[in-house]
């Protein structure tokens, strides 16, 4: 993610990444070439020392987003953090306190908002084309624990620690839930009230379940049925044991008046649509969409006008108490209202 920010950010009009921060200096000095960056730094203290830059763009691993960033916003720099802002919510709303009483930019990067599709659907939801919401069902499938086309998960500790809770991972309910639930709620239009979920974690590594340093004890699959803040009840799923998926959000939304499919397939979007005249016939058509900004686009626009755009702090925040909120439904065996 850390060369997708560089590329993205370079890429805009009138920006420059400046400098990289990290604690093993040949993969930051491999990382400055292959981006022309001019500035290395072995430690954020050191980076900020320097200061001669206005954003940190925070790509550090779940468990190191919380103190990074608070420091980041204590040297009144502006900050663009990947998900999840925190491992917790308790954090995670610190932190959005934090960036607030700074008056600095917060964001956090959704990518999936990024797609186009998913921005004509809400639209299309909001302005009432499928009438009021009834049910939702919204699932996010990765294969990359069955499958070696993005590398070999049990050699390569980019995908190790995302399976370990000792290493700050929440498994696939804190990487691709979070997507998923924030996907879901955002193309909606609607916020989640209750969850009721079950986390799963299969036995990768046998017998010890364990590769090294990483214990493999984070989760790998996880569902959810849901209620959401205007009755309508729902599911939402996710797993990174699905041959044949590489990347895919699918969202459908069911009204009393038509329905809205909206799908992100490994970078390529598409959006159908039940409504009108077809609902007697049950007929999907494909519906037009334009581009849109990306979140890197938006926050260079935030921090040039001095005013944050979404996805906030704050919305990731509130994702952050669904997905808390999940963790003690499966560990309590009860539904669990967002509060």
């Amino acid at each position: 993610m850390a060369n997708q920010h560089a590329k993205n950010f370079a890429a805009i009009d009138g920006v420059s990444v400046v400098g990289g921060v990290d604690v093993v200096p040949e993969r930051l000095a491999a990382f400055c070439a292959e981006h022309t960056i001019e500035k290395q730094f072995s430690s954020l203290d050191e980076a900020l020392a320097w200061g001669e830059f206005d954003a940190v763009a925070n790509v550090t691993p779940d468990r190191i987003h919380y103190p990074t960033t608070m420091q980041a916003i204590a040297a009144g720099k502006h900050v663009f953090c990947e998900k999840p802002l925190a491992t917790d919510a308790k954090l995670a709303l610190e932190m959005t306190e934090a960036i607030e009483a700074s008056g600095k930019v917060g964001m956090v990067n959704f990518t999936y908002r990024n797609s186009p599709a998913l921005q004509k659907g809400r639209q299309m939801v909001l302005a009432g084309d499928i009438g009021a919401v009834r049910h939702v069902e919204a699932t996010h499938l990765q294969s990359w624990l069955v499958s070696k086309a993005w590398g070999d998960w049990k050699s390569e500790s980019k995908w190790l620690w995302r399976l370990s809770k000792k290493h700050g991972s929440n498994g696939a309910l804190g990487d691709i839930g979070i997507h998923i639930v924030d996907f879901t709620s955002y193309g909606a239009g609607l916020d989640v009230a209750h969850v009721f979920a079950r986390l799963k974690t299969f036995d990768k590594a046998p017998p010890e379940n364990r590769i090294g340093e990483y214990d493999l004890d984070a989760n790998d699959s996880f569902t959810m049925n849901v209620d959401f803040s205007n009755g309508a009840v729902g599911t939402i799923q996710a797993t990174r044991t699905a041959p044949g998926q590489f990347d895919q959000l699918r969202l459908r939304v069911y009204g009393d008046k038509g329905a809205i499919e909206m799908i992100y397939d490994t970078g390529v979007s598409s959006l159908r649509a039940c409504i009108g005249a077809d609902v007697d016939t049950a007929t999907w058509r494909d519906i037009a969409f334009e581009p849109v900004e990306t979140n890197y686009q938006r926050f260079v626009a935030a921090v040039r006008a001095g005013k944050t755009q979404e996805p906030s702090f704050r919305r990731a925040a509130n994702i952050q108490k669904v997905l808390d909120a999940a963790q003690r439904s499966d560990r309590e065996h009860k539904d669990e209202a967002i509060v």
